[in-house]
């Protein structure tokens, strides 16, 4: 896969990411969103990955922000439209992936970088990681789903706070309002990620569609998330995998699910 700022690479059932704007702190312009709409439609439908690792390149930022120079004269029309197929495109394809998808936070992840990286099922950080939505201070607020995702995951308080000030968060304080999973030294960010994705790979894809959409219908307030979870439940026992999972059990040795 060639792309002009993005690199993605297969490797041992996951597909590797990595925002290749290094010396722009990985900022999200229209090709880079391009790109990454792209290259998570591939991971959706290709049986080789069973997972995604979304990170950027250098140890300065994750995604320090999206290209204010492309929207700075933009009118309310023009913005909303901007908003409405990012999400569509980018965040929301992420967030409904079936493929889990983990972001490892090296640095900076600001604005529309921790919108990506809240849009990822799973959130790992490096110890000298920085997180925030600056977005006020330019007029603005979040527009790729920040309000909502990090609403989600910390609380209406802690959301209004954070966006409302404008602060940055250390790595640590992010850990402890559940805003990422883990934080670890930057030399163990990808081995980290790696050993998560390890025991991912264990288990059956197909089940693990299954599970992701049916969390996914917990926050849907325009769905039953018990609904959904009782139609996914019921849709993985016409699967070999179920089979192969529970013959597997009862003959006391590991299963070897194919996704099927």
């Amino acid at each position: 896969m060639a792309y002009q700022n993005i690199l993605a690479e297969i490797r041992s059932q996951v597909l590797y990411v990595t925002i290749n704007r290094e010396l722009k702190l990985n900022a999200l312009n229209k090709e880079t969103l391009a790109e990454l709409a792209d290259v998570i439609a591939f991971a959706a439908h290709n049986d080789e990955v069973r997972a995604v690792l979304l990170t950027g390149a250098g140890e300065k930022a994750f995604v320090a922000g999206a290209d204010i120079s492309e929207f700075a004269a933009y009118t309310a029309e023009q913005g909303e439209v901007l908003a409405r197929n990012g999400q569509n495109s980018v965040f929301d394809a992420i967030e409904n992936c079936p493929k889990p998808v983990i972001a490892a936070i090296n640095g900076f992840a600001l604005g529309g970088g921790l919108e990506l990286a809240m849009a990822c099922h799973i959130r790992v950080a490096s110890e000298n990681a920085r997180l925030g939505l600056p977005e006020v201070s330019l007029g603005l607020i979040p527009g790729y789903g920040g309000t909502q995702r990090l609403t989600q995951l910390v609380g209406k308080g802690r959301a209004i706070e954070m966006i409302t000030t404008a602060d940055m968060i250390t790595a640590a304080h992010a850990e402890k309002i559940g805003l990422v999973n883990h934080v670890v030294p930057a030399a163990e960010l990808l081995s980290k990620v790696e050993e998560i994705l390890a025991k991912i790979k264990l288990r059956a894809p197909l089940a693990i569609a299954s599970a992701v959409k049916a969390v996914n219908a917990s926050l849907l307030f325009d769905e039953n998330g018990f609904e959904t979870e009782i139609r996914e439940f019921g849709k993985c026992f016409d699967t070999n995998d179920f089979k192969e999972g529970t013959t597997a059990f009862l003959e006391k040795r590991k299963p070897a699910f194919l996704g099927k």
